[in-house]
């Protein structure tokens, strides 16, 4: 897996002080993307087990409130093989830190069972993330004024509860 940036201090994804994974590739290929450049899948530099120590060192500061994960794409399967690795490290080891994750795919159609984008790994890394924006930017459908995205058929899916419900649950905004 390759990945764009590593943010140590980001604000724009997600609430609090963040540190944010941007990996590389992505299939979606949406109009208008804010970030085009990431999905060539030999985008910026190759993850390494030096890469992982630095964002788990970041993340141990008291002051980060968690994870996000965007991109490109995290549920590409060459990235869900290797996040999945990251999301229990993390999940194992600061467990007081909350992930995010940011796809063009979508729950309820891509991340099922027979899903375009459902693979060895991917019920175990959806077990793995508190708050999952889903869903493709779509240009027609942008607003500024949301929350942590960028149009209005984007989601954000609080995911313990969904698990917990068996259907998709919004996150509350306010929070």
């Amino acid at each position: 897996m390759y990945y764009g940036a590593i943010k140590k201090y980001d604000i724009a994804n997600g609430p609090g002080v963040r540190v944010s994974l941007f990996v590389s590739g992505c299939t979606n290929r949406c109009a208008h993307c804010f970030q085009p450049e990431t999905w060539d899948f030999t985008y910026g530099q190759p993850y390494t087990e030096e890469s992982e120590q630095e964002i788990l060192q970041a993340l141990a500061s008291p002051y980060i409130k968690g994870l996000t994960v965007l991109g490109g794409e995290p549920f590409e399967f060459e990235n869900q093989k290797v996040l999945v690795k990251l999301l229990r490290k993390v999940r194992k080891e600061l467990p007081e830190k909350d992930i995010w994750c940011f796809t063009g795919f979508t729950l309820d159609e891509d991340l099922i069972v027979q899903g375009k984008r459902y693979g060895g790994v991917t019920d175990e890394m959806l077990s793995l993330i508190d708050v999952l924006v889903d869903g493709r930017f779509i240009e027609e459908l942008k607003d500024i004024t949301l929350r942590f995205r960028g149009s209005s058929n984007q989601r954000l899916i609080d995911m313990k509860k969904t698990r917990e419900c068996h259907h998709i649950v919004l996150m509350d905004e306010k929070r």
